[in-house]
């Protein structure tokens, strides 16, 4: 049996579905938003998971729209920006850069060496307020530099820098 949990409110996915209110009912079980990187990755995999559903029931559209109402306001209530640890690390060949903006801003992530060369600048571009945390919203890198060449094994630094935000991590391919 599926389980879920949302911010405190845990039960099977089959009892919620079986109800027969409508969302706006169901919404009762979102008493706030969600407040961890855990929280917010494991709602995007359950609405990734409930969207691939083919002839979705009339519940499974309420679950997913739940859902989406539940990021929506994550989305909306970031405390602070944060450059997170990139994931997996140490990586080969990719890796994905997870970060979260308090306010809408200009994105740009920067790859440097262990001897502060420049390797790849990613450019994002404007985004929203929210968490971009996932596969689907985190920066991708595919482990190669600015000419399209896959970058040697070794220690490198990624450096998130937005309109009024720098933060630098370090990562590690091994290949």
């Amino acid at each position: 049996m599926n389980r879920f949990h949302i911010d405190g409110f845990s039960n099977s996915m089959e009892d919620i579905l079986s109800q027969n209110a409508a969302a706006p009912a169901q919404l009762r079980f979102i008493k706030s938003t969600p407040s961890t990187a855990k929280e917010i990755i494991a709602a995007h995999r359950a609405l990734n998971e409930l969207e691939a559903i083919p002839n979705k029931s009339h519940g499974v559209q309420i679950a997913i729209e739940l859902l989406r109402h539940y990021l929506s306001l994550a989305d909306r209530n970031v405390k602070e920006t944060k450059l997170l640890p990139n994931y997996p690390n140490p990586f080969n060949p990719e890796t994905w850069i997870p970060y979260q903006l308090s306010e809408a801003s200009t994105v740009k992530v920067k790859i440097y060496d262990v001897s502060g060369s420049l390797i790849r600048t990613i450019e994002v571009g404007h985004k929203l307020m929210g968490y971009y945390l996932t596969r689907e919203r985190a920066v991708y890198w595919d482990g190669r530099n600015g000419s399209g060449e896959s970058v040697s094994s070794g220690i490198y630094f990624y450096t998130l820098n937005t309109d009024t935000y720098t933060q630098t991590r370090r990562m590690v391919i091994v290949k």
